[in-house]
């Protein structure tokens, strides 16, 4: 009994982890200003303002509140580009018949694998400071190669097995190949991956506004809001602990809910129920019988 309610308080902790930054993140900006209050004295601690304020004398509630959709947005949606570009790399290596297709396919995005993801952004920051496309821009670009690697490992296995061998003998379209089963093959994999990716993102983008690679210093974004804090720490906490705390909810509550998901569908466990066949492969053996 004990067992069988780990996943559900595992998922309840993940959603209630999440709900906290999401809700602040999609909700905050269309509640910021009824409650923003004047600028005051910098890192004052009451004095009308529940947070605080940063060394700008800015309401610390006002900024946690605007800059949810930069901090987690850009995150989201640069890891969301690189699963589009890399994945179907991946999946296309995995598939295709001939080596020299492989080798063009993921020799050249590997290049980017060595350099370092601040570099990167250092060099996007210079060219287009304070861009907050230009900046998920650099991220996916970083995460492509890792994922393409990523996502054709996993998907080796079902590309060379004899369900794909008879999709093809019955002329199955490759997108229905690719992306109808080996695609399918690949999603637990992808799923756990994209749990620490989307959290290793976060906090790349967080470390390229602390170090003012990344958006403008006077930019309400939690990482900003943390590095033009970070000197007064012990003497305005809240300016630094509240964006810190919204971003590491988000990162745990991912993660745990990704794990979550995959233990419930039964992914890796023995008594997994079987996939189900595709069409092709039924009429492949319903052939086979009639011959003999």
């Amino acid at each position: 009994m004990t067992a069988r309610r780990r996943p559900s308080l595992l998922t309840a902790l993940s959603v209630l982890l999440l709900a906290v930054p999401v809700t602040v993140a999609v909700a905050g900006p269309l509640f910021a200003p009824a409650i923003a209050t004047p600028d005051g004295a910098p890192y004052v601690l009451g004095d009308g303002h529940p947070l605080g304020t940063d060394g700008m004398g800015r309401d610390v509630l006002a900024l946690l509140l605007r800059g949810g959709p930069s901090a987690l947005g850009v995150a989201c949606c640069a890891v969301a580009l690189a699963y589009v570009a890399g994945g179907t790399l991946g999946l296309a290596a995995a598939v295709t018949r001939h080596r020299w297709v492989d080798e063009l396919l993921l020799r050249p995005v590997e290049v980017v694998l060595p350099v370092p993801s601040l570099l990167v952004i250092s060099v996007v920051g210079l060219v287009r400071h304070g861009s907050a496309v230009a900046i998920a821009l650099a991220v996916a670009a970083i995460g492509v190669p890792a994922v393409a690697r990523l996502v054709r490992a996993a998907a080796l296995d079902a590309a060379s097995g004899p369900v794909v061998e008879a999709m093809r003998l019955q002329g199955e379209s490759w997108p229905r190949i690719v992306f109808g089963y080996v695609g399918r093959a690949v999603l637990p994999v992808a799923a756990a991956d994209a749990g620490t990716r989307v959290g290793t993102a976060v906090f790349t983008v967080a470390a390229a506004n602390f170090l003012g690679l990344g958006l403008e210093p006077t930019s309400p974004d939690w990482g900003v809001t943390i590095a033009g804090s970070r000197e007064a720490l012990l003497v305005q906490p809240w300016a630094v602990c509240a964006p810190a705390a919204m971003l590491v909810m988000f990162t745990v509550g991912l993660n745990l809910l990704s794990d979550s998901l995959i233990k419930r569908r039964g992914y890796g466990s023995t008594r997994s129920a079987p996939a189900r066949k595709p069409a092709a492969v039924v009429r492949a053996g319903r052939e086979t019988e009639a011959v003999r």
